[in-house]
């Protein structure tokens, strides 16, 4: 087991309730190479990058650069950066995307009220539109924070893009080492974890047509993680292939167990019991560290349709 992501396939990990937490992306390209905390250790000016994180924290925005797949030499500044923005709660799902030739631009938006959804701001700040391609597909090939994602992410967003999948980039980083090669799906903000590129053209397929595909899931970025669990459980179980048909409307409890209660737009109710586990036996949880650990697990435990009031009654 010479790399996190070989123990964590290894021990089969589980991947559910293992994704990022966003409920809104904000992607600026940066080519040329990343360090391990790429918004301040990048080609990117650093004092713009910390700017940009202060202005995002707490909001519910995630910021992330990308490139486009291939070498990463040192070529200058570039004249138009791409800056894609994302919304991924269901109900409220949106894409926009615009070029900048000043990042500085960035600082303009009102991140808290793209954390809630609204796109007026990077729309006027950018002269954004809705993005009109296909979705897009973020591989995380940052070998500074771990080797995994660049050992194993980096040929997967090469292999995907030399094969004519449109709208692949590489990103900075998506949280999960261990499950890599990763990589995130936006519009609709699912992540999966140990991806191949016959899985990932799928995944892709389906969330062109608003489908989801829930093998190698490991959550949408909207919920928090036993929200994430619960929600792959139900789509599992009641065989949900809509994307925005689900949402988590309630999570009770604290840890290690928790009540959650997922909402379909046709009326339906679920109430899915999620309990924390510790994956067992110990292991690397990142390239990074010698130390061995035993990361956090959602178990759903139960996932039990609540009948409503008036279907009783009638």
């Amino acid at each position: 087991m010479s790399t996190c992501s070989t123990a964590s396939r290894v021990l089969d990990e589980p991947l559910a309730g293992t994704a990022a937490t966003a409920r809104t992306w904000l992607l600026l390209e940066q080519p040329g190479p990343w360090g391990a905390k790429a918004l301040t250790s990048s080609h990117l000016d650093s004092a713009l990058g910390r700017a940009l994180e202060a202005a995002a924290k707490g909001t519910g925005v995630r910021i992330a650069l990308i490139r486009r797949p291939g070498r990463h030499a040192d070529c200058g500044t570039p004249a138009a950066r791409q800056v894609y923005a994302a919304h991924t709660v269901p109900g409220k799902v949106w894409l926009h995307s615009a070029t900048t030739r000043d990042p500085r631009e960035l600082l303009d938006l009102d991140f808290a009220a793209l954390g809630r959804g609204e796109v007026q701001s990077f729309d006027s700040a950018l002269g954004a539109r809705p993005h009109t391609g296909d979705p897009l597909a973020l591989v995380c090939t940052n070998g500074k924070r771990d080797r995994c994602c660049a050992l194993l992410g980096r040929p997967l967003a090469a292999e995907l893009a030399a094969s004519g999948v449109e709208g692949v980039w590489e990103v900075t980083h998506l949280g999960g080492h261990r499950f890599s090669p990763t990589l995130l799906v936006l519009p609709y903000g699912y992540a999966y974890g140990r991806a191949e590129a016959h899985a990932v053209k799928e995944v892709l397929h389906g969330a062109q047509e608003g489908r989801i595909v829930v093998e190698g899931c490991r959550g949408s970025s909207a919920w928090e993680r036993p929200g994430q669990a619960a929600e792959l459980a139900v789509r599992s179980q009641a065989r949900v292939e809509a994307a925005e048909a689900l949402t988590v409307v309630r999570t009770e409890g604290a840890a290690p167990r928790w009540e959650v209660t997922v909402a379909h737009v046709d009326g339906r109710r679920w109430r899915v019991v999620v309990a924390q586990g510790a994956s067992a036996p110990p292991r690397p949880e990142s390239c990074g560290t010698s130390i061995l650990g035993a990361p956090a697990r959602m178990d759903v435990v139960e996932v039990r349709e609540v009948v409503r009031t008036t279907a009783l009654a009638s």
